[in-house]
């Protein structure tokens, strides 16, 4: 799998990082952008997922714009697949290296394996339910908490509140295939997030838990 997203990451995505026309970028709601490159890697994943996994539901982002059911079927399905295929769609669009292509299997509403490439980082992240988390290959750990924890949100009007005598929150790196790796990492301690869509926080979600 992850070979499988470093490749679509190579093909469409990577030549287009700080490339792209006017022409190949779209809202699909004010201030939602999406790119060629989202559209043309989804469908790379998921034509890859369905020839191997026939009978798993996928669950990628764009395609779930285009079918609000699709996310009902997902929950429901025993076996299926998230596909994000640039997260942080915002960042790559203004040039950020800070994006990612994500990947999570989901058996009977439990993560149980996910996948997140950083392509301009060239930083690998897997996990497996029950199995551990890995860097390019190497077994993740979270450092322990400190005594003041730092706190992170993705929503720019929540970034300066605090909760109760925590310290003020600051602007995560505003994509989760990120935000995730950087707490596992310990670059902070909890994120505050106003969405909860399955492809954004089901592999990242597994990686942490996995990480401890």
């Amino acid at each position: 799998m992850l070979t499988l997203l470093q490749d679509v990451a190579d093909e469409v995505i990577s030549p287009r990082f700080r490339d792209l026309a006017s022409e190949e970028i779209a809202e699909k709601n004010p201030g939602d952008l999406v790119t060629v490159a989202d559209r043309e890697a989804e469908s790379l994943i998921t034509k890859a997922l369905t020839a191997a996994y026939p009978d798993a539901l996928v669950l990628g982002e764009e395609a779930e714009a285009g079918d609000p059911t699709l996310e009902e079927r997902y929950r429901g399905a025993e076996h299926a697949f998230t596909v994000d295929p640039v997260d942080g769609t915002r960042n790559f669009v203004h040039g950020s290296p800070d994006h990612a292509v994500m990947v999570a299997e989901v058996r009977a509403g439990t993560v149980v394996r996910s996948w997140i490439w950083q392509p301009q980082h060239q930083l690998a992240y897997v996990a497996e339910h029950g199995a551990g988390a890995w860097r390019n290959g190497e077994r993740l750990e979270r450092p322990p908490l400190g005594d003041r924890l730092r706190g992170v949100t993705s929503r720019r009007s929540w970034v300066g509140r605090a909760l109760g005598t925590l310290s003020k929150l600051e602007l995560t790196w505003v994509c989760c295939g990120v935000d995730y790796p950087k707490l596992v990492e310990g670059a902070a301690d909890y994120a505050l997030y106003h969405k909860a869509s399955p492809w954004d926080h089901a592999p990242g979600s597994l990686l942490l838990s996995e990480a401890g």
